[in-house]
């Protein structure tokens, strides 16, 4: 009975021939990362165990992106705490404001996470990192202290789901709208512990940052983490972020999976998460009712990279927010910001009469920089919709792709590209 990707990962990590789903094993850590809201958690239980120093400099980030730049005197203080924590143990890679973003568009870009990498985060989204071909998945403080005292986490090794996608996705399809078809078809709890393990020929029509959108919503399907093979995207996006060397794994034929789906790409539609879980949802043909919003944010580590300012930049072009309508773009990194700016999206969409953030989490989790009042609705290219996320619990919140996102910002109620 042969691996998957994810078991010879960890296999490999914890200095063993073969791994089976359910066992209990001890793992190496290839890095280890926290932000401004978690890091603190674990910077105290660390100070609890007594430990002197880290595991390694080199193998923890420290990004403050919640609540940065500080939006109260609270998230100044956590930010605090953190920034001493990295220059009293010198860690390398502390992004401070300025140079900072968020936290899974950011580590790729400065070539952290490679194939083969075994990465915990106390962050739920940290399962990001998988479109690169590594295994990483969020934790909690505590684990994340241990982490970053030990350099070892135990984990209780998964089983596998593996998704086919076949064919070529259509206009305005993105890795949004597959990774939403895909949860509103299992479930918020479909894959529940599981290795969410993409493959198919389809896979070489999704650029990086599409990848990087599913992998980064396999936790709204419940799974462990999501991971792609490495094809010559990644090696090429690789080769332009790191210097690293790195492994690839790949899954054996003979190996198990407890499911197995076939997505064809070239059926799909634009899609729409509903209030209130990622499950409930509907494609743009599916909506009969008029459903006016209140707001739109584009951004997220989901999809504030550059594909995706590009995409609403394209819709946005030479079209107007709707009156009374609030668009706030989010660019996920400086380096994407700057990038955005030299290519004249930034122009775009403030021509439109959106409003243009520094790189944050702020709205996506009712932080700042964009809270619902009771009754207001906001289409959202985040990855979450539970009652409260973005403020009010009587507001709403329906994820989208940029593409739905920005159409809907000019119309004023829920739309694709193809509608204007």
């Amino acid at each position: 009975m042969g691996m998957t990707m994810t078991q010879k990962i960890l296999a490999a990590a914890a200095g063993l021939e073969k791994v089976e789903a359910g066992q209990l094993i001890e793992a190496k850590l290839d890095l280890v990362l926290g932000n401004d809201i978690t890091s603190p958690v674990a910077i105290r239980e660390m100070e609890k165990m007594k430990v002197q120093g880290v595991f390694d400099k080199d193998k923890i980030a420290l990004v403050p992106d919640h609540f940065v730049p500080n939006k109260d005197i609270k998230s100044a203080e956590h930010c605090k705490c953190v920034r001493e924590f990295a220059r009293r143990n010198e860690i390398t890679n502390y992004f401070e404001v300025g140079e900072m973003g968020i936290e899974h568009a950011l580590l790729p870009e400065k070539g952290l996470t490679v194939p083969g990498d075994v990465i915990i985060g106390a962050d739920s989204h940290t399962c990001t990192y998988g479109a690169l071909g590594a295994f990483s998945t969020g934790v909690g403080s505590t684990d994340m202290a241990a982490g970053m005292a030990t350099g070892m986490a135990w984990f209780k090794v998964p089983g596998a789901i593996r998704f086919c996608l076949v064919g070529r996705p259509g206009e305005w399809i993105s890795g949004k709208d597959v990774i939403l078809h895909i949860i509103g078809m299992i479930g918020v709890d479909g894959a529940l512990y599981k290795s969410m393990e993409f493959v198919g020929e389809g896979i070489r029509y999704l650029s990086m940052d599409d990848r990087f959108t599913i992998a980064n919503m396999a936790i709204e399907a419940g799974g462990k983490n999501g991971i792609f093979p490495v094809d010559e995207t990644a090696e090429a996006y690789l080769r332009e972020h790191t210097s690293r060397s790195w492994k690839v794994y790949e899954a054996d034929e003979d190996a198990v999976y407890d499911e197995e789906y076939t997505i064809d790409l070239s059926a799909l539609r634009p899609t729409v998460a509903f209030p209130h879980l990622p499950e409930n949802t509907r494609t743009v043909d599916e909506i009969k009712e008029e459903i006016p919003i209140d707001q739109v944010v584009i951004g997220s580590c989901t999809n504030g990279r550059l594909e995706d300012l590009r995409t609403a930049a394209k819709v946005l072009k030479g079209r107007r927010v709707k009156k009374g309508l609030r668009c706030i773009v989010i660019p996920a990194t400086q380096a994407i910001y700057l990038q955005a700016m030299e290519e004249g999206l930034l122009k775009t969409f403030i021509e439109a009469g959106a409003v243009v953030s520094t790189p944050t989490c702020g709205p996506c989790l009712g932080g700042y920089m964009g809270i619902l009042a009771k009754g207001e609705r906001c289409v959202s290219t985040t990855n979450r919709n539970f009652v409260g996320r973005m403020g009010d619990v009587e507001s709403e919140i329906y994820l989208a792709s940029p593409a739905v996102a920005a159409a809907s910002a000019v119309t004023g109620r829920i739309s694709c590209p193809c509608q204007l």
